[in-house]
């Protein structure tokens, strides 16, 4: 009866007391809450910015545990789960974040989050799983998160964080570590290998150096270990061969030498991925490798290992891809590419890359039996043959490169089954014959090599349809014939163009001009003719234009410098283009490589822009070119004198002044008397048009400026010792004019004035040029100016008629 009571009473009272205690404790819960829920409106406004169209459903209408990301614990209703990814906010974390304190896990990746990691990450004592990796966090890793002691995992890849990686990660039980693409510097901390649940490390692409540390080798759990793309150097420790659970082992891309061990098969039974290219690893392949059932993946491309290779790869059936180019493998013997039958049986192969290596023997039929093959690279052997029909089996095909071995014959119109092909090269082999017309099926083809063989023919208009072309380089070939204007004009997507060293002729194709991506044009040292058509100022982007070596004639298009304002290098030496320079160059602001040599070019050279520099640009061969800078040495361009001082030009504007009223006067009378005696012989004689053959022509400077456009260089016909000659049109003068205007400037140009208007004044005969008149008069700037007019013979000169020039 006692115990029944004493039951009761403590019943009674337990009772009474969650009475009295219970309003408190939910005021509490309610606090605690309500604290969740301004760290994270805080938050909020951190990582979005401030932007009110961010988060939506983070407002009052919803309790805080319904947003969007947040989950809440169903004890206590605290934030414990905070998941928000794939924005681009390009906000901070704010130190907000350190008062959700029941959170445990924390994922904000591919947010574009800039900033340092807060110190208050550290307040997160119930953290198990930080995840902040695709956004670009800064600084270095904080040492307040070693006090997040749940920690199991931690993602911080794709960031921008420095430093070193943190010695005390040692101290914790992660699973999982991923500190790959940043920026984190110095040695791997040994402290690592004390992380015993360790399953997988990543510091791949950083700037780690030094050795691997051995003690890494304690990490009996691990699965995955990646260190590729640092400045790691020294041996593979021994001690790594110890982590029989390791399936991926990635160390591509460092300075580890020596060898691997004999047994791979027995230190890592359950590998899938063996990854260690582009390091300077040497010794025979490792066979060993054929009875690791399990491997997907293998490279050790761009090594040093040399001998054979084994002919029991066939046994990896799961092998997806092997990459064993940039070795020392092959001896150029007639059975090095033995090992490809053993290799047909992996049928899921997908990529089989042998590239740069000492291969020989013949292009064996059986490579059509690598049906699902995507990429296949054998190129830089000692490979011969013919290709083979068979090589159109393969169609799924991306990429094949079979260039710089010693192919022969044609290429097989299979070719154009690969349908799924987006680059093809079968550059310096030596194929003969045309190109196929199957071509034209490889619609979304974008990258297209053939050079350096022995093609003939001429450029099949089927490649129209080949509309994803990006590059297409067919130099060094015996192609001939037009380069087809039907053709290249459907290429819109067009960047890179290699046509040199081939027979073409002809013009430029108009349709060139469509070409509005294309950067750079190489069609140099072919025998195509004609002008520049005007239509190429279409191709916007052109940063290269290389024309050297071809028939070209005509002037050099100034649209050169005024549409192609992106030109880096432009070549038109060892053409027939004539005329002058375009003062339009010196606005190629990007150009560092001019080459205009071997022409007929005349007149004066620029100064500005790339003619500023003589390393940059070459004008040899042009024998009529005059002025540049100094360190051309060419003769001077005749110009009108420098303008003197101010008063030496009031004093001469005050003589043309009066010399001006006077003349005035005197033309006023003896206009008068001419008038009057005109009209006295009327009655005696009939009227006639005076003869400008049979009576001097009178001209001022104004008429000869205008004459000559000012003395345009478009009008220059030639320079000579005393001034230049211009081509002119004068007002009532029925015929073209050649006005030669002296360079006063230069010793003995006054005699020679005075003495060739004597002279030829004096002179008449039918095979000498006939002077009209002569003027001596000063020009707009007051200076002097003396000039001959003679008769324009378009013709050109004695000498060109006589040696056919």
């Amino acid at each position: 009866m006692g115990t029944i009571m004493f039951t009761f009473l403590l019943c009674f009272a337990s009772q009474m007391l969650v009475y009295y205690l219970m309003p408190s404790t939910v005021a509490a819960l309610s606090l605690s809450s309500e604290s969740d829920k301004l760290a994270l409106l805080a938050l909020k406004e951190k990582l979005t910015n401030g932007v009110p169209e961010s988060l939506p459903s983070w407002n009052e209408s919803l309790h805080f545990c319904e947003w969007q990301g947040v989950t809440c614990g169903r004890r206590h209703m605290r934030v414990s789960s905070l998941q928000l990814a794939n924005q681009t906010w390009g906000g901070t974390l704010g130190p907000s974040l350190g008062n959700l304190t029941f959170l445990k896990l924390l994922m904000l990746r591919n947010l574009a989050l800039h900033g340092e990691i807060p110190p208050q990450i550290g307040r997160l004592k119930r953290l198990q799983n930080l995840i902040l990796g695709g956004n670009k966090l800064e600084g270095e890793i904080p040492t307040e998160l070693s006090n997040c002691t749940n920690l199991e995992a931690i993602e911080l890849q794709h960031n921008h964080l420095t430093g070193r990686v943190p010695s005390w990660f040692g101290s914790m039980q992660l699973t999982w570590l991923d500190l790959a693409s940043n920026n984190l510097v110095a040695t791997i901390p040994p402290s690592l290998g004390n992380i015993s649940s360790l399953a997988y490390l990543s510091l791949s692409q950083n700037h780690l150096a030094g050795n691997i540390p051995h003690a890494l080798g304690k990490l009996s759990a691990l699965e995955t270990l990646a260190l590729d793309l640092n400045n790691l150097s020294g041996q593979i420790p021994d001690s790594l061969y110890n982590l029989s659970s390791i399936q991926s082992f990635v160390l591509v891309e460092n300075k580890l030498f020596g060898s691997l061990p004999s047994n791979l098969n027995l230190a890592f039974p359950k590998l899938e991925e063996f990854l260690v290219g582009g390091n300077q690893i040497s010794g025979a392949f490792p066979s060993s490798i054929s009875n690791i059932t399990n491997l997907k993946r293998f490279d050790i491309a761009r090594n040093a290992f040399s001998g054979p290779i084994p002919l029991t790869l066939g046994q990896l059936n799961k092998l997806d891809s092997i990459d064993i180019g940039d070795n020392n493998f092959g001896s150029g013997g007639a059975r090095d590419l033995d090992f490809l039958s053993s290799l047909t049986n992996c049928t899921k192969l997908s990529l089989l890359s042998f590239y740069k290596n000492r291969f020989g023997g013949q292009f064996p039929d059986l490579i059509g039996n690598f049906s699902n093959l995507l990429i296949l690279d054998i190129s830089f052997n000692q490979i011969y043959g013919a290709i083979p029909e068979k090589i159109g089996k393969l169609i799924s095909l991306t990429s094949l490169d079979i260039g710089f071995n010693h192919l022969e014959g044609t290429i097989p119109s299979s070719i154009g089954m690969l349908k799924n092909i987006g680059r093809l090269v079968l550059q310096s082999n030596k194929l003969s014959g045309n190109i196929p017309l199957s071509i034209g099926n490889l619609t979304i083809l974008s990258q297209l090599f053939l050079a350096a063989n022995q093609l003939q023919g001429s450029i099949p208009v089927t490649l129209r349809y080949c509309t994803k072309l990006e590059t297409v380089i067919l130099g060094i070939n015996n192609l001939s014939g037009n380069i087809p204007n039907e053709t290249f004009g459907y290429l819109r997507g067009l960047v890179l163009l290699v046509l040199s060293n081939n027979s073409f002729t002809g013009e430029i194709p108009s349709e060139f001009g469509n070409l509005d991506q294309l950067s750079q044009l190489f069609i140099h040292s072919n025998k195509l003719s004609g002008e520049i058509p005007n239509q190429l100022g279409g191709c916007s982007s052109l940063t290269k234009l290389i024309l050297r070596e071809n028939f070209f004639h005509g002037n050099i298009p100034s649209f050169l410098g005024s549409s192609i304002r992106s030109l880096d290098a432009l070549d038109l030496s060892r053409n027939n283009f004539s005329g002058t320079i375009p003062f339009e160059l010196e606005n190629l602001t990007l150009l560092n490589f001019l080459d205009l040599s071997f022409n007929n070019l005349y007149g004066e050279v620029p100064t500005r822009g790339v003619f500023s520099n003589a390393s940059q640009f070459s004008l040899s061969g042009n024998n009529n070119l005059c002025g540049g800078i100094p360190q051309l040495k060419l003769h001077a361009c005749f110009r009108p004198p420098s303008r003197k001082h101010k008063r030496s030009l009031k004093k001469k504007l005050i003589i043309i002044i009066i010399i001006s009223v006077i003349g005035g006067i005197l033309i006023f009378f003896i206009t008068f008397l001419a008038v009057h005696s005109l009209t006295r012989k009327r009655k005696r004689l009939p009227s006639s048009p005076i003869s400008l053959q049979n009576e001097s022509l009178r001209v001022t400077y104004g008429d000869l400026h205008e004459a000559t456009n000012g003395f345009s260089s478009s009008n220059l016909v030639g320079v000579g010792s005393f001034g230049s000659v211009y081509k002119g049109s004068l007002l009532n003068f029925e015929r073209l004019v050649a006005v030669k205007v002296l360079n006063l400037e230069t010793r003995g140009a006054a005699k020679s004035f005075v003495a060739e208007c004597n002279a030829l004044g004096k002179m008449k005969h039918r095979n000498l040029v006939k002077i009209l008149t002569c003027c001596s008069s000063v020009d707009y700037k007051g200076e002097d100016f003396k000039a001959i007019v003679f008769e324009f013979m378009p013709e050109g000169s004695l000498e060109n008629v006589l040696h056919n020039n």
